[in-house]
């Protein structure tokens, strides 16, 4: 065992307006993905058949009404969106010394700038199913990116007092894997949706998700069971994906089993559909932090206020110590018990 006596490492950069900010663009991002659920959901893609214009207009608002409150909607909250991602990477490229925060910022623009053309192109070529799980998938990719910087522009967390036994980088490399499981379920997903594949093969690939997820987040918190930055997301994680099923299931039979004959979408199929789409995205995001903080334990842990070292290479017990890279300097002091 190897046990901490000084650890509370802080993050560089944290800024408290600065970091409500980027918490606010991500639930606005989340909140954008609901709305184009809906305006899947509602089969109302091309209830506003023109694009970049709204029934030949930029800045005039349609009626509401039909699937146009739907599609309208989504492209104004859209715009919203837009201009937090333009105040986001301005502030943080001006305020921000780490270089990668700078960079994911960055992406976050390109990527907010390609969900635009790419939301364009499916009113444009009506509605191809390449497209439009392009636009959904990379839709998930921007939020994560999102919450990404939201948590990384907060206050770190303190480092746990010890760590018994951690599996470093063997679970976090099963972590990126589930994440790739993930996105191939959201592609498969989003192609049974907008009509371009049939519903075995996300069916399918969730025995697959639902099995890597449980692995990694019961050896995630079996390892680091002290560790908060590791255990919290790991049981949000579980406990998103017990909704996730369920929310499946439904969904699955309010489509599928009864809704496949059903003259326009019925609420309970927009209900849930929607709600799946929505834990599917918080399970992503989730499931993308706990693989970045399983890595950065691994690979720079000084970093987060953990550092590990392994007995093996140790030659007796007695004191050790460390100092951690950063404008502080901290030191942090180990005792090793070979008991």
């Amino acid at each position: 065992m190897i046990a901490a006596q000084q650890s509370d490492v802080g993050t560089d950069g944290y800024a408290r307006a600065r970091h409500t900010f980027a918490v606010f663009t991500a639930c606005t991002i989340f909140t954008l993905i609901l709305a184009g659920a809906l305006v899947t959901s509602n089969d109302a893609g091309l209830s506003v058949p023109d694009w970049p214009t709204s029934f030949g207009s930029i800045y005039k608002i349609p009626p509401m009404v039909g699937g146009v409150r739907f599609e309208h909607g989504h492209r104004m909250l859209a715009e919203f969106v837009g201009l937090l991602t333009i105040g986001l990477a301005v502030w943080t490229w001006r305020a921000d010394k780490r270089r990668w925060m700078r960079r994911l910022s960055i992406a976050a623009l390109a990527i907010v700038i390609m969900q635009g053309i790419l939301g364009g192109l499916t009113v444009l070529y009506f509605l191809p199913p390449a497209v439009s799980t392009a636009h959904a998938a990379l839709g998930q990719t921007f939020f994560s990116i999102t919450v990404i910087i939201a948590i990384f522009t907060g206050r770190s967390m303190s480092a746990p007092k010890s760590v018994f036994e951690p599996g470093g980088l063997r679970i976090a490399r099963l972590a990126l894997i589930s994440v790739a499981a993930l996105y191939v379920q959201l592609i498969l997903g989003g192609l049974f949706r907008h009509g371009g594949l049939t519903w075995w093969p996300h069916v399918a690939n969730s025995i697959v998700v639902i099995a890597m997820l449980a692995g990694t987040t019961f050896l995630a918190r079996s390892n680091y069971r002290n560790v908060d930055q590791i255990r919290k997301p790991a049981l949000l994680i579980l406990i998103l994906l017990v909704f996730q099923v369920c929310l499946g299931g439904v969904a699955f039979y309010t489509r599928v089993v009864q809704g496949h004959e059903a003259v326009q979408p019925q609420l309970p199929m927009v209900i849930s559909t929607v709600a799946h789409v929505g834990v599917g995205a918080l399970l992503l995001a989730t499931t993308v932090i706990l693989t970045i903080r399983l890595w950065l334990i691994g690979l720079q842990p000084a970093r987060i206020g953990i550092t590990l070292m392994p007995n093996r290479d140790l030659k007796g017990g007695g004191r050790y110590e460390h100092i951690v890279p950063g404008n502080n300097r901290e030191r942090v002091s180990w005792v090793v018990d070979r008991s």
